[in-house]
């Protein structure tokens, strides 16, 4: 019984590590593909402007 109790209050913590490094993570993605949607449409307003 005390394993189970012990394994338990080690998994927690460890679980809760885990889900916020995946949203962390899931938001920087989000964050890079704004980025590059913005140097695209840079990229195609400076090609406009020299045509």
């Amino acid at each position: 019984m005390m394993n189970r109790r012990l394994n338990t209050a080690l998994l927690r913590p460890v679980a809760r590590v885990a889900l916020a490094g995946l949203l962390l993570g899931l938001a920087g993605c989000n964050t890079f593909n704004g980025m590059g949607q913005d140097l695209s449409a840079t990229g195609r307003a400076i090609s406009n402007a020299a045509k």
